[in-house]
This record gives C-alpha cells, structure tokens and sequence, in this order.
C-alpha cells in the first residue's frame, strides 16, 4: 500500500494513456511548432533560409557619377587654411544669394490661411498650373493648364518626362560634357544612354555631325541643356534650330532642359527651344530652384509643347507617373502664381548681375594662369576650366589636380569626368565675392607650384 504522503493518496490518478480527446489536442499544438521539440518546422513559403537580404536590381543600376568620384577621393583639406568650396551647385550655401522678399511673403500667406495642407491633385493644383502657363506661354509655342504638369523639382521633372518617353532598353542623347543626373535616372530604368559631343572651342556648341552620328533605331529623344551645367554656356537662337532640324529630319523629340532659363550676362539671350519650332515637338523642364534660388523648396514643371497631337499618349502617360508621388508641395503650389507673377524684374537683374561680376574675377585671375584654359561663361552658375596636363610637372588627370588641390589649398572642385570631359573642371560662380577671389588666387597659385 502507497504511504499516506503519496499522491495517489491524495485521489490523483496515476499517469497513464491520454485519451483520445487530449491525443489530438496535443497533435493540434504540435503542429504549430510551439510544444514539441520533436515537430518538424515546414519550410518558409518565400524560399528563403536566412536574413540576407539584397538591394533590387534597379537600385544596383543607380549610381551618381559625382559621388561615384568624389567619395572615392577621400582627401583632407590643408588644415592651415579654411576650406572654400567650388563645387555644389546650391546658390544659397553661401549666403549672398537669397530669394526675393515677395516670395517669403507669398509662402507665408499660404501657410497662415491653413488651405494648403492638404494632398494637391496629382499633376499639380489648377490655379498654379495656369501660373507657370501664363508665365511661359508665348505667341510662337501657347500654353495652357493644360499643358503643365507640376513635379518635385526639376530634377522630379526629368525622371517624369525621361520614364514617359523612353522603354527599357531604348536610348537617349544627352550631353558630354552635361548633368550627370541624366544618366542616374536612365540607369535606375534600363534606360541606355548614348553622349553627344558639345565643342569647348565654340563656346560648348553641340558638334551637330556628332550628334547625328549617335541617332539609330533604338534612340527615343534627343535632351538639350540650354543654359549649360556644367558649361555656363548659352545657345543662340540660330544654333537651337540647328539642333531641332536634327530632330526633324529623325522625327525624335525634344526634352529641352531649361532649368537655368533668363540667367544669362550680358550681351546674351536666352531663347525656349519650343518656341522655335512648330513641328518638333517639345518638352521644357524647369522649376524655382535657381531663377529664384529656392532649390530646397523642390518645385518643377514640365511644359507640354505638342505638335499634331503627337504627344496625346505621352500626355496620359506623363498624368500616369505623376501619381507615383501623389503630386508635390502643396503649400509651395498654392504660393506659385504669386512667387512668379510678383517678384521684381530688378530681383533676377541683380541675381544676373552679381553672377556675371563673379564670372569676371574668375576670368580675371584664371584667365591668364598657364596651363589652364577657361571657357568664358555665357550664363548659369558654372564655369569650365581645362587642364593642359602636360604642361604640369606632377598633375596627371583631372582628378588628380582637384585632389591635390584640396589637399594643398583646401579649394573644392569637381573634376571633369563627373560630366564624362576629363581634363576639365568645374568650378561654381556663388561665393561671395572675396571668397571667388581667395579661392581663384590659391587655384593660380597651386598651378605655380606644380607647373614644369
């Protein structure tokens, strides 16, 4: 007999078979993983066996050819002396250029009225899609509403017009040297990309025969950048239509990137390509980031100039990929018909103004430095210096001269090959004035010490 401590004393029955109730209960449960270290856990439905994890195949096709090459320089400035930076292309970095007081005044009253905070119509709200139409509709290439498709930036702008307009695998003309973005969009879609030469002798003129060389069956359109970064060039009229009687002749397209529009020096007119022609059609990007130096307010349009309709699907397909982002800034939207209708013509006078005076010191103080051969600017923020590299002693390439540069006299450049055009570099108009001034001395300078 148990003892009396023994717990079938206490009325518990002794462990025996579960009944067939509690069996399958407990099989319920083990199926789950969760109470038998004897189940089998069932694969993972995604196939996969671990958390390694890859970036998607368009994002290992995206890269920017600028921070490809400047992360990849890795060079201390020279501690003795500050750092002056030539290199971003931002106007407002520095501090001497700001917008317009009016524009200040026309966001506020946006953002006091709380009526722009909501989610604006995907290609952009009617009353500042009739701003920008109004602001460039001419006599020769008219402009409604309708034709206007508002983007985040201008850049948002290219990848709008550049995805509408091209096919994985097709290929665009673009400029060499030129904006390196429009390579980093076509490379996130497949797009391929062919470079047609711009000729530094005439002032960065497209070499047309070039041009026309690059056209096959694969091509979809041809970009032009007019006024030019990185060049600081502006194209005449004459030399526009040259351009277009290409397109012509090959029925492409044109995407003419006008996001430097007016800021042009003297003696020089900035004339829209779309105004022209009457048989090219014509899609014109731009925005408020330089005309009115707000590049962080991210504000782009693309202009619809059709020809006989040709743009009808186009037209869908561009109102299609607007709703990726679901429109931009509203609140800079509903501010948009007065920043363009109200600020002064004296505002971009003075913006072009102190521009041109910062390209004259560059052109006075590099202009007669051997070995460097400036391409006077026309417009834009930007000039091109070229490096005649056999007249250094230790200085080999573009990028060996912007980094030893750096590291001697703590000026920031971009080397040429961030635009495809080695031996150049590129240096930025918008430092105050004596800031230009010091860092184009100290430029004269490194090329004193290091030339033969």
């Amino acid at each position: 007999m148990a003892p009396a401590s023994s717990p079938s004393a206490k009325g518990k029955r002794p462990h025996g078979p579960a009944s067939p109730a509690k069996a399958a209960k407990r099989a319920r449960v083990d199926s789950t993983g969760r109470s038998s270290s004897a189940t089998t856990t069932p694969p993972p439905r995604s196939g996969r066996t671990s958390w390694s994890l890859r970036m998607s195949e368009a994002a290992q096709r995206t890269t920017n050819p600028i921070r490809a090459i400047v992360d990849n320089m890795k060079v201390a400035p020279n501690p003795d002396k500050p750092v002056i930076s030539l290199a971003l292309g931002d106007p407002t970095v520095f501090g001497n250029f700001n917008l317009h007081e009016s524009c200040v005044d026309a966001v506020k009253k946006q953002l006091d009225s709380y009526k722009a905070n909501g989610y604006p119509p995907a290609t952009g709200m009617e009353v500042a899609r009739d701003a920008v139409a109004r602001k460039y509709s001419t006599p020769e290439a008219p402009l409604t509403s309708k034709d206007v498709i508002l983007a985040s930036g201008c850049s948002g702008a290219l990848e709008l017009v550049i995805g509408a307009l091209a096919n994985a695998g097709q290929t665009m003309l673009i400029p060499r040297p030129g904006f390196s973005v429009y390579a980093t969009i076509a490379d996130s879609k497949g797009i391929k990309y062919k470079y047609y030469d711009l000729d530094p002798s005439k002032n960065w003129e497209v070499d047309l025969d070039h041009l026309e060389a690059q056209i096959d069956d694969t091509t979809a359109f041809i970009l032009v950048n007019n006024p030019s970064n990185p060049c600081g060039s502006v194209y005449s009229a004459a030399h526009l239509r040259s351009i277009l009687d290409v397109a012509e002749r090959h029925y492409l397209p044109v995407v003419a990137d006008e996001i430097y529009a007016d800021m042009v020096f003297s003696g020089q007119t900035f004339t829209a390509m779309a105004q022209l022609t009457s048989t090219v059609p014509v899609l014109a990007v731009g925005g408020l980031a330089k005309k009115w130096l707000v590049p962080g307010w991210r504000m782009g349009w693309i202009l619809i100039h059709d020809r006989a309709d040709a743009f009808k699907d186009v037209r869908v397909g561009l109102q299609k990929l607007s709703q990726v982002i679901i429109g931009s800034n509203s609140l800079i939207q509903a501010a948009l018909p007065e920043i363009l209708h109200n600020t002064p013509q004296s505002f971009y006078d003075e913006t072009n103004a102190q521009l041109e005076r910062h390209a004259k010191v560059a052109m006075e103080l590099l202009g007669k430095v051997k070995g460097l051969n400036v391409v006077v600017p026309q417009g834009a923020i930007y000039c091109m210096l070229g490096i005649e590299t056999d007249l250094f002693k230790d200085v080999k390439s573009d990028v060996e001269f912007t980094e030893k540069l750096m590291a001697e006299q703590s000026v920031m450049c971009l080397p040429g090959q961030c635009f495809k055009y080695p031996n150049y570099i590129r240096i930025v108009l918008c430092p105050a004035e004596d800031k230009l001034r010091e860092a184009c001395q100290r430029i004269a300078e490194f090329c004193d010490h290091h030339r033969k």
